[in-house]
């Protein structure tokens, strides 16, 4: 749970989706430097979905 919080608290990259929920990546360097991908409702607190996106490669959006 730690890793989410840091993950909206201060994330390497935001995006907004069409459909109002909010994107969050970071970096996890105790996770084998995998980027953590945190979704959450429009409120931008409320998590509907958290998990290591393979596809992510760090890239600013």
């Amino acid at each position: 749970m730690s890793w989410i919080e840091s993950v909206i608290a201060f994330p390497d990259a935001h995006e907004i989706q069409s459909d109002g929920r909010q994107r969050f990546w970071k970096k996890i360097e105790e996770a084998e430097v995998r980027y953590l991908r945190v979704i959450t409702l429009e409120d931008g607190e409320t998590i509907h979905n958290a998990f290591f996106d393979r596809r992510y490669k760090g890239l600013m959006r």
